[in-house]
């Protein structure tokens, strides 16, 4: 018999080899100052593509006056408790009122955080007899959420509607042997790398297979459809998502997540969802927060529109210069390039120092191996200069990756890690 922290101390993940040299720079960095398009990392002014504040809001002058009356009323913990017990309070339900409103479904149900609040959701959705199929790159919440299920669960190959077709057939068999149902989850945006989901196509099944739908619109709420309602308005299919799901802690910059569901189904899931049951109710000040949010949402469309110029450019721009950015439909923009992880190090390291960007980097085991991930994420708050600027260093510094400046000058790191 080992001791349970042999296997830890011995293998501390794909990620986790590279502490040491990643961290505090690479993973775990510290942005400060003021949210907003330009901000400080280690004492460096950076244009900074990887805050998730699409419409500007975190900064927005009118929401922190509401935000700071909000605090100065309630503090930061009112009302104590959780919502079935004590937490529950007018605020609480006019916020959902107004998002299952603003969504077009009956009723809506407010979650204290997205990942805790997806998991939480999947597991009241379904019991041991139900079957999950759902898209292979989910989201890390949906894939917990899904391991959580007692019984049995398909994964469709990414966004591919004929794989998602088969599994249907797969569990429509094992339901009838079962006797339970079926659950499709999609997101309406994958994150990573900016497609959205095939939503209208997943839809158009059901008239051929029985099941319900499930829709993770973390990156769609707020940047997609005429009024900003998500993918599935962008679509035109949002009355046929059965289960909605968004997060606050994207377009509506704050904290916080709802579901949103014809009433019977809300009114289940509110007596039903672990995570919200047996945890203390949002605080009143990030509920009056989104309802501040959520009504400049919908009342200035020059928002949507100005992040919508500022993800134009960038993303064109990319495109004329001959990058890789995949096939995003959304604001988020990908850029693809070819490189080892200690390349990636140099590479960025070079962005940040030299060019003062910066964005995310993602590599192996997210990506597959020998790929490099930029993640930018546009925003209201951007500027055509920051996107100009950006574009050059792109420019600069993909010169360097091809004729081998990166590799060499990461040759050091690399033999010290065995790679």
């Amino acid at each position: 018999m080992r001791d349970l922290f042999d296997r830890i101390l011995a293998n501390k993940g794909p990620l986790g080899k590279w502490a040491s040299q990643a961290e505090g720079y690479f993973v775990f960095p510290k942005l400060e100052g003021t949210i907003s398009n330009r901000m400080k990392f280690q004492g460096k002014e950076v244009i900074t593509w990887s805050v998730n504040d699409y419409l500007g809001l975190a900064n927005h002058p009118e929401v922190r006056k509401v935000d700071a009356q909000a605090a100065a009323d309630y503090g930061s913990a009112y009302p104590m408790g959780a919502r079935m017990m004590s937490g529950h309070t007018d605020l609480h339900e006019q916020l959902q009122n107004e998002l299952a409103e603003f969504v077009k479904k009956d009723a809506a149900y407010l979650l204290n955080f997205g990942y805790q609040g997806m998991v939480s959701t999947i597991d009241a959705l379904v019991s041991k007899d139900d079957i999950i199929v759902y898209d292979v790159d989910s989201h890390a919440c949906i894939i917990d959420g899904v391991r959580l299920h007692m019984g049995k669960r398909f994964t469709y190959k990414h966004n591919d509607v004929e794989s998602l077709e088969k599994n249907l057939e797969r569990a429509t068999k094992m339901a009838e042997q079962t006797g339970g149902g079926i659950l499709v989850i999609s997101e309406g945006v994958f994150g990573m790398r900016g497609e959205q989901g095939k939503l209208k196509e997943i839809v158009a099944l059901k008239k051929k297979y029985n099941f319900r739908f499930l829709v993770d619109d973390a990156h769609g709420f707020g940047t997609l459809g005429k009024t900003g309602a998500g993918a599935g308005e962008e679509q035109g299919v949002q009355d046929e998502i059965d289960v909605y799901f968004a997060t606050f802690a994207k377009s509506l910059a704050s904290t916080g997540a709802f579901i949103a569901a014809d009433q019977e189904i809300i009114d289940y899931l509110k007596y039903n969802l672990r995570s919200q049951m047996f945890a203390k109710s949002l605080q009143m000040q990030l509920v009056v927060g989104a309802l501040k949010r959520l009504d400049m949402l919908r009342t200035m469309p020059e928002l949507k529109n100005k992040l919508w110029e500022n993800v134009n450019a960038l993303q064109s721009g990319l495109k004329e210069r001959g990058f890789d950015i995949g096939t995003t439909t959304s604001c988020v923009t990908p850029v693809f390039l070819n490189g080892s992880i200690p390349e990636a190090m140099a590479l960025v390291r070079d962005l940040r120092e030299n060019y003062g960007i910066f964005c995310s980097i993602v590599v192996y085991p997210v990506i597959p191996k020998g790929l490099i991930l930029l993640r930018m994420i546009p925003t209201t708050s951007h500027t055509l200069e920051d996107v100009n600027e950006t574009l050059n260093a792109f420019d600069a510094i993909r010169e360097r990756l091809t004729n081998g400046t990166y590799k060499r000058l990461s040759a050091a790191v690399a033999a010290a890690m065995g790679e």
